[in-house]
């Protein structure tokens, strides 16, 4: 991984992370606020959270590509299947 490629990853890291602190701000005001309209036994986690369904949906698509599917997956991958061509390239 040279300069550039470890720039780019830290700035990524640094935007889920952002990202993942105010969907936890959000989900925090949502949920408690429908906790005190509605009190504690007529609480339901699936009112007025589709909004956080759809942002979950989105972190969890972004995690896996961050942390499961980087750069040194990809240079994995291109390099299995360098081998099973007939002429190898060594990068």
């Amino acid at each position: 991984m040279n300069y550039n490629q470890a720039q780019q990853r830290v700035h990524d890291l640094k935007k889920f992370y952002k990202s993942v602190l105010w969907f936890g701000i959000v989900a925090f005001i949502i949920f408690f606020d429908d906790i005190f309209e509605k009190g504690i036994f007529n609480f339901s986690l699936w009112n007025g959270s589709v909004i956080l369904v759809i942002w979950g949906i989105i972190l969890t698509v972004k995690a896996v590509k961050l942390f499961f599917l980087d750069s040194e997956w990809e240079r994995d991958v291109m390099e299995k299947e360098m081998r099973k061509s007939k002429d190898p390239l060594n990068f």
